[in-house]
């Protein structure tokens, strides 16, 4: 199961107009701690930022699942209520449920959910969808292999 965390990476960027601002851009990683959080979106940021730039906060978030879409550039907050019913008490329970989807646009964001939610068998209602300023996100590679060591023998 994967562990995100956001990100903070703070960097100067040359706007249209040709001037350095200073911005901090949020990213998600999957790392087991925080410190592989720091580390690998160092790396990840490394090719992309020009001159220098600091990780100025990590922190873990409950994201359950992140839905992708290619051709998405923004990236949205799906919260959803799995409705579950007790069965000794036949009272309706719901567990809040948090999401990320890729999307170009909210609706899209509404239809790259539901068509990731299909094969899901339990009652579930969206509680909200709310776009955040994300700017990617990185999985871990598991293709590479978790032992670098075992790998390069």
């Amino acid at each position: 199961m994967a562990s995100w965390f956001e990100c903070k990476v703070s960097h100067h960027k040359i706007l249209e107009n040709g001037l350095q601002k200073k911005v901090t851009d949020p990213f998600i990683v999957d790392a087991l701690t925080f410190t592989e959080a720091e580390a690998r979106i160092i790396e990840e940021v490394a090719p992309y930022v020009t001159g220098t730039f600091d990780v100025t906060a990590v922190k873990k978030v409950k994201i359950a699942e992140v839905f992708y879409d290619e051709t998405g550039d923004k990236w949205f907050y799906v919260k959803y209520n799995m409705i579950t019913v007790d069965e000794k008490t036949a009272v309706e329970k719901k567990q809040s449920i948090l999401t990320l989807v890729q999307a170009s646009e909210f609706q899209k964001a509404i239809d790259n959910f539901m068509e990731n939610m299909k094969s899901t068998m339990a009652d579930f209602e969206i509680a909200s969808v709310v776009e955040t300023n994300i700017l990617d996100v990185y999985p871990m590679d598991y293709s590479k292999g978790a032992n670098k060591e075992e790998n390069a023998e």
